[in-house]
């Protein structure tokens, strides 16, 4: 049997756990593996090995080692261990049923509680060993965001792909340690900042939305009951939209999901970029036009979604744009089309896709 013990996230496992508890856990242990800030906190039995956590390979070997001879084995963790942490790969290792999981306190949770905020709606993203852009956008769509961090994908690394837009982060350092900090920073801020290594969670928020309505299903919520919604859903000019049988075809080939990032040009009333943003992308409308820049905001807020609206005429202004596309929507035509689809093309990660009112 593999017994897994997390701790209130920063705490030992002598501060988290009743002493009874870990005595009679620890005493019939064989192993115990674990970061070595756990293991220099608890008394180990006398002739146990002791395995610190590095690279996980050579412990699961030294685990399976043991777990083949039916010999007791203790890992000790942070926080919830089957939170993105350690229960996954040894469930996957050595099956669900020779795991005796006794969980903490995640750092999501505690971060939450610090702030006072529930976070049964919250989006939970890990970077930790992970490409950061999947939780930039994860944050750019949605008003209530929790990032795992990691080396490279920190708070000044999330700030920075962050700046410019309406969030505030929260970040949590040494959470349940006498060195806890929880502090409010805009993205500018914690880009310019040297953060260490103490940080595990940052909160990322749209403070007007923070609270959020009452939930019945936990997480980012459900998706949409339908999509390619009818013209009269949208404010638009002279019937300047995109119609919906060319949506249902175009979001087909887009693939809008949550932690991709979209672009829709020449965007008129921005329905597309709308759409996907319902999907849970996040989605930025280029249009070169003063009112339709209005319209597309007043879109988007009317069904819900964060769309970034960027006022100008593309090619040229999509050199701006610092963040590559995983898809990309191409409205409308005219003489310049050739080259924004040529633009488009080379900075898509997987598909554009273009829709002519006519062929000459």
């Amino acid at each position: 049997m593999i017994t897994v013990i997390g701790t209130r996230t920063g705490a030992s496992p002598t501060e988290d756990v009743p002493a009874d508890v870990l005595a009679d856990v620890l005493a019939g242990a064989e192993l115990v593996v674990g970061g070595r800030r756990h293991l220099d906190a608890v008394p180990l039995p006398d002739g146990a090995e002791r395995v610190v956590l590095g690279p996980l390979a050579p412990a699961l070997d030294t685990i399976e080692e043991y777990v083949g001879k039916d010999r007791p084995v203790v890992v000790l963790a942070s926080g919830d261990p089957g939170f993105f942490g350690i229960v996954r790969v040894l469930a996957e290792r050595f099956g669900p049923e020779r795991l005796d999981v006794r969980p903490g306190v995640s750092s999501v949770a505690a971060a939450f509680a610090r702030i006072g905020l529930p976070w049964d709606d919250a989006v939970v993203v890990s970077a930790h060993g992970r490409e950061l852009r999947t939780a930039v956008n994860v944050c750019r769509a949605r008003a209530k965001t929790a990032v795992l961090t990691g080396p490279g994908a920190g708070p000044a690394e999330l700030g920075a792909a962050l700046v410019g837009e309406d969030r505030v982060l929260v970040v949590a350092s040494g959470l349940g340690s006498a060195a806890e900090r929880v502090e409010r920073v805009t993205p500018a801020e914690a880009a310019a900042r040297d953060w260490g290594a103490a940080v595990s969670v940052v909160l990322c928020l749209d403070e007007s939305r923070a609270l959020g309505p009452v939930r019945t299903v936990a997480g980012p919520g459900e998706r949409p009951a339908c999509w390619a919604l009818d013209e009269a859903e949208f404010a638009h000019r002279d019937s300047m939209i995109t119609k919906f049988e060319v949506r249902a075809l175009a979001l087909a080939r887009l693939g809008p999901r949550p932690g991709d990032l979209v672009w829709d040009v020449g965007a008129g009333s921005g329905s597309v970029a709308v759409e996907c943003a319902r999907l849970g992308a996040a989605a930025v409308a280029v249009e070169k036009a003063p009112d339709g820049v209005e319209r597309i905001r007043a879109n988007a807020a009317a069904h819900g979604v964060d769309v970034r609206v960027v006022h100008g005429a593309a090619p040229d202004v999509l050199d701006g744009l610092a963040d590559d596309p995983d898809a990309v929507f191409v409205g409308g035509g005219g003489r310049d089309l050739p080259a924004i689809v040529a633009a488009c093309a080379r900075r898509a990660r997987r598909a554009v896709v273009v829709a002519m009112a006519a062929l000459d």
